[in-house]
């Protein structure tokens, strides 16, 4: 595929989305790695309309759903109900039947509605009823969440956040990104947008990306930056095998975007701390220090041989 079109796709949400160019970058390469996306941030610095743009600009079939206490699974994945004129039982799909599915506010749901995401992100298919369903293909669950404390939310269980191949925060933007924003009007410019890849453009690049070289060494590294968080005391928690596979697929994913077919130190570096910040857990070392995570992140690179290919 034309790398053109590649950038084409970013420039298309960076007109909507002004001065998150990384961020941005980093979700359309979730989504050329087939990953999920979750999105830790405060209400209103655009998670939600990133997630539309990125539906409008690849044809995506897009649900949002609000997730709220009184939300059922049902909701999410559908249920059966009586015909009387037929005399069966008709399925009747929920939500997540699309290409993009937004869990908006995601943490302030029921343990049991978030339950209803697991089958669904991992194996792209629902169970309902003792009936199994596929899912479309490609398949995405973007996530958006309020930071922890917030009013009226509770944790992700580990399982959840380990389905999520990157965690992303928007932050504020600059002074003079929000004057561009203001001056825009973002709600207009998100119906401007055009598509540039269609559903089967997008599978080809998912096709291309896998097709990535990767050497041996870079195997190696990944694999041991991965089991220097179950060795280091600055986390209490090590990353799962999941992980490993997640950074593969994100590096992969950045080298195509970046018009390369090999993978390098770099492009694993760089998706570090989104594919690993939100499956480990600071010990008390690092809180005894007042380490950050993106800290602990850059010590674990320090400490992990970095390969010269």
């Amino acid at each position: 595929m034309e790398q053109q079109k590649l950038l084409q796709v970013q420039q298309e949400v960076n007109q909507v989305i002004q001065g998150k160019e990384d961020v941005v970058k980093k979700v359309f390469a979730a989504m050329i790695a087939g990953g999920h996306i979750l999105m830790e941030d405060i209400p209103g610095v655009g998670k939600t309309t990133l997630a539309t743009t990125f539906a409008k600009t690849l044809e995506l079939v897009y649900h949002r759903v609000q997730f709220t206490p009184d939300v059922l699974p049902s909701d999410i994945l559908g249920f059966s109900m009586y015909d009387n004129k037929t005399g069966k039982f008709d399925f009747h799909p929920g939500s997540v039947f699309c290409n993009l599915f937004l869990a908006d506010e995601i943490n302030r749901t029921s343990p049991k509605t978030q339950s209803a995401l697991l089958e669904v992100m991992e194996e792209r298919q629902a169970s309902v009823e003792g009936k199994t369903w596929k899912l479309p293909d490609p398949f995405f669950v973007i996530a958006t969440q309020n930071p922890s404390g917030s009013s009226g939310t509770q944790l992700l269980p580990e399982s959840q956040l380990d389905r999520f191949m990157i965690c992303l925060s928007m932050g504020y933007p600059s002074h003079r990104d929000a004057v561009s924003i203001l001056k825009g009007e973002v709600w207009k410019q998100t119906d401007k947008r055009q598509r540039v890849l269609s559903i089967e453009e997008l599978k080809e690049l998912q096709r291309e990306a896998e097709q990535i070289y990767v050497h041996d060494e870079i195997y190696e590294y990944i694999v041991s930056l991965v089991e220097e968080t179950r060795k280091t005391e600055f986390f209490a928690e090590g990353a799962s095998p999941r992980a490993t596979i997640a950074l593969l697929r994100m590096a992969r994913a950045i080298a195509r975007l970046e018009g390369r077919d090999f993978v390098t130190a770099q492009d694993v570096q760089k998706v570090l701390k989104d594919v690993l910040g939100h499956r480990v857990k600071l010990g008390a070392r690092a809180r005894a220090e007042g380490k950050s995570m993106e800290e602990c992140i850059q010590e674990l690179i320090l400490q992990v041989k970095s390969p010269r290919c």
